[in-house]
């Protein structure tokens, strides 16, 4: 702890872990009300529409976003086909997968890599009770 005026109660934890808990029971319950929204609006105005409906004075709403992008492999294929290489991006990027193996089978030395690795930490709080409830 940084400073003297930090402190955990059991109190606290509990209260934690309580909140979680209907957290999770909440995320549940409302994914199941918006998949059953989903449903109103694809019978109602088809899966690829947006649609409005009024009821007991609340306005549900959905909204449909369109995003389009590239299939890379089919693209590719008809820029090459096209000859417009230079609208091709050559991305060169390391291999995790074969520098692990190369590593492994000695082939490539740890030292030979000293500076290229990147570690990042991200602290998770996690709390659950030590006897059943």
């Amino acid at each position: 702890m940084k400073n003297n005026d930090s402190f955990i109660t059991g109190e606290m934890l509990v209260k934690y872990y309580e909140l979680n808990k209907q957290k999770k029971e909440i995320e549940l319950e409302m994914n199941g009300l918006k998949d059953a929204f989903q449903t109103y609006f694809n019978n109602l105005v088809g899966p690829e529409h947006k649609g409005e409906v009024t009821i007991s004075g609340y306005k549900l709403q959905r909204q449909i976003r369109k995003t389009e992008k590239y299939d890379e492999d089919e693209t590719i294929k008809r820029l090459e086909e096209l000859q417009m290489n230079e609208l091709i991006q050559v991305v060169k990027k390391p291999d995790h997968i074969k520098i692990k193996s190369a590593l492994n089978l000695g082939l490539l030395n740890p030292t030979h890599m000293e500076g290229c690795i990147i570690t990042t930490y991200s602290p998770a709080i996690m709390i659950k009770p030590i006897t059943p409830r």
